[in-house]
Protein backbone atom coordinates (compact mmCIF):
# COMPACT_ATOMS: atom_id res chain seq x y z
CA UNK A 1 0.00 0.00 0.00
CA UNK A 2 1.51 3.35 -1.01
CA UNK A 3 2.14 6.10 1.53
CA UNK A 4 2.26 9.86 1.11
CA UNK A 5 5.53 11.84 1.35
CA UNK A 6 4.36 13.28 4.64
CA UNK A 7 4.49 9.74 5.98
CA UNK A 8 8.17 9.51 5.16
CA UNK A 9 9.08 12.40 7.40
CA UNK A 10 7.62 11.20 10.62
CA UNK A 11 9.63 8.61 12.46
CA UNK A 12 8.47 6.69 15.50
CA UNK A 13 4.93 7.14 16.81
CA UNK A 14 3.80 6.97 20.40
CA UNK A 15 1.32 4.28 19.43
CA UNK A 16 4.08 2.09 18.06
CA UNK A 17 6.36 2.64 21.03
CA UNK A 18 3.55 1.84 23.40
CA UNK A 19 3.04 -1.60 21.93
CA UNK A 20 1.09 -1.29 18.73
CA UNK A 21 0.98 -4.53 16.76
CA UNK A 22 4.49 -5.28 15.32
CA UNK A 23 4.88 -5.13 11.56
CA UNK A 24 2.15 -2.51 11.08
CA UNK A 25 3.55 0.69 9.56
CA UNK A 26 1.91 3.90 10.71
CA UNK A 27 1.53 6.75 8.23
CA UNK A 28 4.08 8.84 10.14
CA UNK A 29 6.60 6.03 10.62
CA UNK A 30 9.60 5.11 8.53
CA UNK A 31 13.09 3.68 8.98
CA UNK A 32 15.95 5.90 7.85
CA UNK A 33 19.64 5.30 7.18
CA UNK A 34 22.57 7.58 6.49
CA UNK A 35 24.45 6.22 3.44
CA UNK A 36 28.25 6.24 3.20
CA UNK A 37 29.88 5.80 -0.21
CA UNK A 38 27.19 7.33 -2.41
CA UNK A 39 28.44 10.19 -4.57
CA UNK A 40 26.37 10.07 -7.76
CA UNK A 41 22.96 9.06 -9.19
CA UNK A 42 24.34 5.73 -10.41
CA UNK A 43 25.27 4.90 -6.80
CA UNK A 44 21.72 5.74 -5.72
CA UNK A 45 20.37 3.45 -8.44
CA UNK A 46 22.59 0.58 -7.23
CA UNK A 47 21.43 1.09 -3.65
CA UNK A 48 17.79 1.15 -4.72
CA UNK A 49 18.28 -2.06 -6.67
CA UNK A 50 19.89 -3.69 -3.64
CA UNK A 51 16.99 -2.62 -1.41
CA UNK A 52 14.43 -3.99 -3.84
CA UNK A 53 16.33 -7.28 -4.03
CA UNK A 54 15.77 -7.60 -0.28
CA UNK A 55 12.02 -7.38 -0.76
CA UNK A 56 11.37 -3.70 0.02
CA UNK A 57 9.66 -2.19 -3.01
CA UNK A 58 9.34 1.48 -2.05
CA UNK A 59 12.77 2.87 -1.08
CA UNK A 60 13.35 6.62 -1.19
CA UNK A 61 16.96 7.78 -1.43
CA UNK A 62 18.18 11.36 -1.57
CA UNK A 63 21.52 12.15 -3.22
CA UNK A 64 21.34 15.57 -1.53
CA UNK A 65 21.10 14.52 2.11
CA UNK A 66 22.36 10.94 1.51
CA UNK A 67 19.48 9.50 3.51
CA UNK A 68 17.70 6.26 2.62
CA UNK A 69 14.08 5.99 3.75
CA UNK A 70 12.21 2.70 3.96
CA UNK A 71 8.48 2.46 4.56
CA UNK A 72 8.68 -0.48 6.93
CA UNK A 73 8.24 -1.11 10.64
CA UNK A 74 11.26 -1.17 12.94
CA UNK A 75 10.78 -4.88 13.65
CA UNK A 76 10.47 -5.82 9.97
CA UNK A 77 12.71 -8.82 9.29
CA UNK A 78 13.53 -7.45 5.85
CA UNK A 79 15.65 -4.68 7.40
CA UNK A 80 18.47 -7.13 8.05
CA UNK A 81 18.25 -8.32 4.44
CA UNK A 82 18.35 -4.71 3.23
CA UNK A 83 21.43 -3.93 5.30
CA UNK A 84 23.26 -7.00 3.99
CA UNK A 85 22.24 -6.30 0.39
CA UNK A 86 23.42 -2.68 0.50
CA UNK A 87 26.65 -3.73 2.23
CA UNK A 88 27.28 -6.33 -0.48
CA UNK A 89 26.74 -3.58 -3.08
CA UNK A 90 29.66 -1.67 -1.54
CA UNK A 91 27.97 0.93 0.68
CA UNK A 92 27.63 1.47 4.42
CA UNK A 93 24.38 2.18 6.25
CA UNK A 94 24.08 3.93 9.61
CA UNK A 95 20.65 3.58 11.24
CA UNK A 96 19.08 6.93 12.13
CA UNK A 97 16.64 7.68 14.92
CA UNK A 98 14.27 10.66 14.96
CA UNK A 99 14.83 13.43 17.49
CA UNK A 100 12.07 15.34 19.25
CA UNK A 101 11.31 17.31 16.08
CA UNK A 102 11.24 14.20 13.93
CA UNK A 103 14.54 14.91 12.16
CA UNK A 104 16.73 11.85 11.59
CA UNK A 105 19.83 11.65 13.79
CA UNK A 106 22.60 9.07 14.06
CA UNK A 107 21.86 6.37 16.59
CA UNK A 108 25.39 6.84 17.90
CA UNK A 109 28.30 9.16 17.09
CA UNK A 110 30.38 7.52 14.37
CA UNK A 111 33.02 10.17 13.66
CA UNK A 112 35.96 9.82 16.02
CA UNK A 113 38.50 12.62 16.25
CA UNK A 114 40.95 10.62 14.14
CA UNK A 115 38.37 9.79 11.50
CA UNK A 116 37.20 13.39 11.36
CA UNK A 117 40.80 14.52 10.78
CA UNK A 118 41.13 11.92 8.03
CA UNK A 119 38.01 13.26 6.33
CA UNK A 120 39.38 16.80 6.49
CA UNK A 121 42.55 15.54 4.81
CA UNK A 122 40.43 13.96 2.08
CA UNK A 123 38.54 17.23 1.63
CA UNK A 124 41.84 19.13 1.33
CA UNK A 125 43.26 16.61 -1.16
CA UNK A 126 40.17 16.62 -3.38
CA UNK A 127 39.40 20.32 -3.34
CA UNK A 128 43.07 21.32 -3.42
CA UNK A 129 43.98 19.11 -6.33
CA UNK A 130 40.71 19.92 -8.07
CA UNK A 131 41.83 23.54 -8.19
CA UNK A 132 45.35 22.53 -9.28
CA UNK A 133 43.98 20.25 -12.01
CA UNK A 134 41.67 22.99 -13.25
CA UNK A 135 44.69 25.33 -13.55
CA UNK A 136 46.60 22.51 -15.26
CA UNK A 137 43.72 22.12 -17.69
CA UNK A 138 43.98 25.76 -18.71
CA UNK A 139 47.78 25.58 -19.04
CA UNK A 140 47.66 22.38 -21.11
CA UNK A 141 44.63 23.51 -23.07
CA UNK A 142 42.90 20.29 -21.97
CA UNK A 143 39.14 20.21 -21.53
CA UNK A 144 39.33 16.67 -20.15
CA UNK A 145 41.52 17.85 -17.27
CA UNK A 146 39.03 20.61 -16.49
CA UNK A 147 36.18 18.11 -16.49
CA UNK A 148 38.12 15.69 -14.28
CA UNK A 149 38.84 18.57 -11.90
CA UNK A 150 35.07 18.84 -11.38
CA UNK A 151 35.04 15.29 -10.06
CA UNK A 152 37.69 16.19 -7.49
CA UNK A 153 35.77 19.30 -6.44
CA UNK A 154 32.52 17.35 -6.28
CA UNK A 155 33.97 14.59 -4.09
CA UNK A 156 35.62 17.16 -1.84
CA UNK A 157 32.44 19.15 -1.35
CA UNK A 158 30.33 16.05 -0.75
CA UNK A 159 32.82 14.86 1.88
CA UNK A 160 32.84 18.36 3.38
CA UNK A 161 29.06 18.23 3.69
CA UNK A 162 29.36 14.86 5.41
CA UNK A 163 31.77 16.29 7.99
CA UNK A 164 29.93 19.53 8.66
CA UNK A 165 26.36 18.31 8.46
CA UNK A 166 26.51 15.70 11.23
CA UNK A 167 23.78 16.75 13.63
CA UNK A 168 22.20 19.19 11.19
CA UNK A 169 18.50 19.00 10.52
CA UNK A 170 17.27 17.50 7.27
CA UNK A 171 16.28 20.97 6.07
CA UNK A 172 19.73 22.46 6.55
CA UNK A 173 21.46 19.44 5.04
CA UNK A 174 19.25 19.86 1.98
CA UNK A 175 19.96 23.59 1.76
CA UNK A 176 23.69 22.95 1.90
CA UNK A 177 23.43 20.29 -0.79
CA UNK A 178 21.40 22.67 -2.98
CA UNK A 179 24.15 25.29 -2.84
CA UNK A 180 26.77 22.69 -3.69
CA UNK A 181 24.70 21.27 -6.53
CA UNK A 182 24.13 24.70 -8.07
CA UNK A 183 27.81 25.61 -7.75
CA UNK A 184 29.03 22.36 -9.29
CA UNK A 185 26.37 22.56 -11.99
CA UNK A 186 27.58 26.04 -12.94
CA UNK A 187 31.14 24.71 -13.21
CA UNK A 188 29.95 21.82 -15.37
CA UNK A 189 28.10 24.16 -17.73
CA UNK A 190 31.20 26.31 -17.96
CA UNK A 191 33.36 23.34 -18.95
CA UNK A 192 30.84 22.18 -21.56
CA UNK A 193 30.52 25.70 -23.00
CA UNK A 194 34.30 26.04 -23.19
CA UNK A 195 34.58 22.61 -24.80
CA UNK A 196 32.05 23.62 -27.47
CA UNK A 197 34.12 26.73 -28.15
CA UNK A 198 37.24 24.57 -28.48
CA UNK A 199 35.51 22.53 -31.18
CA UNK A 200 35.74 25.57 -33.41
CA UNK A 201 39.01 27.02 -32.12
CA UNK A 202 40.90 23.71 -32.53
CA UNK A 203 43.73 24.82 -30.24
CA UNK A 204 46.51 22.30 -29.73
CA UNK A 205 46.61 20.38 -26.45
CA UNK A 206 49.86 19.92 -24.52
CA UNK A 207 49.67 16.13 -24.34
CA UNK A 208 52.67 15.65 -22.04
CA UNK A 209 51.44 18.14 -19.44
CA UNK A 210 47.93 16.72 -19.72
CA UNK A 211 49.13 13.17 -19.10
CA UNK A 212 51.37 14.19 -16.20
CA UNK A 213 48.58 16.06 -14.42
CA UNK A 214 46.20 13.11 -14.94
CA UNK A 215 48.74 10.66 -13.50
CA UNK A 216 49.21 12.86 -10.43
CA UNK A 217 45.39 12.94 -10.11
CA UNK A 218 45.38 9.15 -9.98
CA UNK A 219 48.02 9.25 -7.23
CA UNK A 220 45.95 11.76 -5.24
CA UNK A 221 42.91 9.47 -5.45
CA UNK A 222 44.95 6.56 -4.11
CA UNK A 223 46.35 8.78 -1.33
CA UNK A 224 42.82 9.82 -0.30
CA UNK A 225 41.77 6.18 -0.13
CA UNK A 226 44.82 5.23 1.95
CA UNK A 227 44.07 8.04 4.41
CA UNK A 228 40.60 6.60 5.07
CA UNK A 229 41.41 2.90 5.15
CA UNK A 230 43.00 2.92 8.67
CA UNK A 231 39.77 4.41 10.02
CA UNK A 232 37.44 1.86 8.50
CA UNK A 233 34.67 0.49 10.69
CA UNK A 234 34.15 -2.78 8.90
CA UNK A 235 34.20 -4.34 5.47
CA UNK A 236 31.40 -2.10 4.16
CA UNK A 237 33.42 1.03 4.78
CA UNK A 238 36.45 -0.51 3.08
CA UNK A 239 34.36 -1.20 -0.01
CA UNK A 240 32.89 2.30 0.11
CA UNK A 241 36.37 3.85 0.21
CA UNK A 242 37.56 1.81 -2.72
CA UNK A 243 34.30 2.46 -4.57
CA UNK A 244 35.13 6.18 -4.50
CA UNK A 245 38.70 5.44 -5.55
CA UNK A 246 37.67 3.08 -8.33
CA UNK A 247 35.15 5.47 -9.87
CA UNK A 248 37.60 8.36 -9.73
CA UNK A 249 40.40 6.20 -11.15
CA UNK A 250 38.24 5.34 -14.16
CA UNK A 251 37.94 9.04 -14.96
CA UNK A 252 41.68 9.57 -14.42
CA UNK A 253 42.50 6.63 -16.68
CA UNK A 254 40.24 8.05 -19.38
CA UNK A 255 42.11 11.36 -19.24
CA UNK A 256 45.49 9.59 -19.42
CA UNK A 257 44.26 7.58 -22.42
CA UNK A 258 43.05 10.79 -24.04
CA UNK A 259 46.48 12.36 -23.51
CA UNK A 260 48.14 9.38 -25.21
CA UNK A 261 45.73 9.59 -28.15
CA UNK A 262 46.29 13.33 -28.46
CA UNK A 263 50.03 12.70 -28.67
CA UNK A 264 49.62 9.90 -31.22
CA UNK A 265 47.07 11.60 -33.47
CA UNK A 266 48.25 15.17 -33.15
CA UNK A 267 44.63 16.34 -32.75
CA UNK A 268 42.57 17.55 -29.80
CA UNK A 269 39.55 15.34 -30.55
CA UNK A 270 40.31 12.66 -27.92
CA UNK A 271 40.58 15.39 -25.27
CA UNK A 272 37.29 16.97 -26.33
CA UNK A 273 35.42 13.66 -26.43
CA UNK A 274 36.55 12.67 -22.93
CA UNK A 275 35.74 16.17 -21.66
CA UNK A 276 32.20 15.98 -23.00
CA UNK A 277 31.68 12.55 -21.43
CA UNK A 278 33.00 13.47 -17.97
CA UNK A 279 31.36 16.90 -17.85
CA UNK A 280 28.00 15.58 -19.04
CA UNK A 281 27.98 12.82 -16.41
CA UNK A 282 29.00 15.26 -13.72
CA UNK A 283 26.38 17.80 -14.81
CA UNK A 284 23.74 15.07 -14.62
CA UNK A 285 24.85 14.26 -11.08
CA UNK A 286 24.62 17.94 -10.11
CA UNK A 287 21.11 18.19 -11.53
CA UNK A 288 20.00 15.13 -9.55
CA UNK A 289 21.48 16.60 -6.35
CA UNK A 290 19.63 19.87 -6.95
CA UNK A 291 16.39 18.02 -7.67
CA UNK A 292 16.65 15.93 -4.51
CA UNK A 293 17.68 18.95 -2.44
CA UNK A 294 14.65 20.94 -3.58
CA UNK A 295 12.41 17.98 -2.77
CA UNK A 296 13.95 17.60 0.71
CA UNK A 297 13.65 21.35 1.35
CA UNK A 298 9.97 21.27 0.43
CA UNK A 299 9.37 18.29 2.71
CA UNK A 300 11.32 19.92 5.55
CA UNK A 301 9.34 23.16 5.28
CA UNK A 302 6.06 21.27 5.27
CA UNK A 303 6.85 20.11 8.80
CA UNK A 304 7.60 23.56 10.21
Amino acid sequence: MPFSHSGLLGGLTLDYLSGKQPGIVALDQAVKYRVTGMDCPSCAAKIEKAVRSAGVETPTISTATQILTLQVALDDRRLSDVEHAVTDAGYHLERLLPDASGDPREARPHLSAGYRRALWIVVALNVGYGIIEMIGGFLAGSQALKADALDFLGDGLITLLGVLAIGWSLLWRARSALIQGLFLGALGLGVIANTVWRLFAQQQVEAELMGMVALVALAVNVAAAMVLVPHRAGDANVRAVWLFSRNDAIGNAAVVAAAVLVALTGTSWPDLIVAFAIAALFLHSSLVIVRDALKDIALGRSRD
